[in-house]
């Protein structure tokens, strides 16, 4: 029963998607048209550079181009389904979350793992097609896949922790479109999807270090295009795993204190 009830949980979003056609080939057009503007943004700005910041023009179209691909992990309508926690708060629904059998946490949590699955078919559907027309390099090695493989998965996971402390500040704010649109922002920025960290000014690259942003997907892209060489990969990786244990232990905290907040009426 508990398998039962996980599984229903984790297909909630990619349901919604599948049923909805249109949608799905809206998903596909803005793909394309990202990965193409992207490879050509960046293959022009090194069409008379050998190297900039430490990387050759392959190193930087692959990249950013899998940058956008990674951004397909997460990128779900999840408004579509009514079912996100500032939805709940809204219309004051969010007390069914704790009458369900699965525990709220969990149950956030298995719906996180069901969109990025079905994101994660998306990007590598993207990645092999790139792949194949020589868009984006190959990995430099087994080893380096591997740890890549590795270091998304954790980047993943510091990932949801960051978004789901945007969730879970709706228990304490009446409204957090504001704060989520600027955390949104600084994610995408600092995390290196708009573009590589090294571009930035060092005071930029500084301040990034000493928060989880970069841990996302800087850290993972870096490893695959060879900006961090997998002798310093060990500690790229403890430094993510730091990150996923201190934000789950907090994210844990916050869900207890959140429980106290619901009250039978809704939010």
């Amino acid at each position: 029963m508990a398998v039962l009830h996980a599984w229903r949980a984790a297909r909630v979003t990619p349901l919604g998607e599948l049923h909805a056609p249109p949608r799905m080939t809206a998903v596909l057009v803005r793909l394309t048209v990202q990965v193409v503007l992207v490879a050509s943004l960046w293959s022009g700005l090194y069409d008379h550079a050998g190297t900039s910041a430490g990387m050759s023009r392959e190193q930087a179209v692959t990249y950013a181009v899998m940058a956008v691909l990674a951004s397909r992990l997460r990128e779900l309508d999840q408004y579509a389904g009514r079912d996100t926690v500032i939805q709940h708060m809204h219309f004051g629904t969010i007390v069914y979350w704790y009458l369900r059998p699965l525990p709220p946490a969990r149950y956030h949590a298995l719906r996180a793992l069901g969109e990025q699955v079905y994101g994660a078919a998306w990007a590598l559907a993207g990645y092999a097609v790139c792949l194949a027309a020589g868009v984006v390099e190959p990995p430099s090695s087994a080893a380096v896949a591997g740890v890549f493989v590795l270091s998304l998965l954790l980047g993943q996971l510091v990932l949801y922790h960051v978004m789901l402390l945007l969730d879970q500040m709706c228990f304490w704010t009446v409204r957090n479109t504001a704060a989520m649109l600027i955390l949104i922002f600084a994610q995408n920025l600092m995390s290196g999807v708009y573009a590589p960290l090294w571009f930035f000014p060092a005071w930029f690259r500084t301040l990034s270090t000493v928060l989880p942003f970069q841990a996302t997907l800087n850290v993972p892209l870096s490893l695959y295009v060879g900006r961090i060489q997998l002798s310093d990969a060990g500690l790229q990786l403890a430094i993510q795993a730091a990150w996923v244990v201190l934000l789950h232990l907090f994210t844990r905290l916050l869900w207890r204190r959140a429980a106290r907040r619901v009250i039978s009426q809704g939010g």
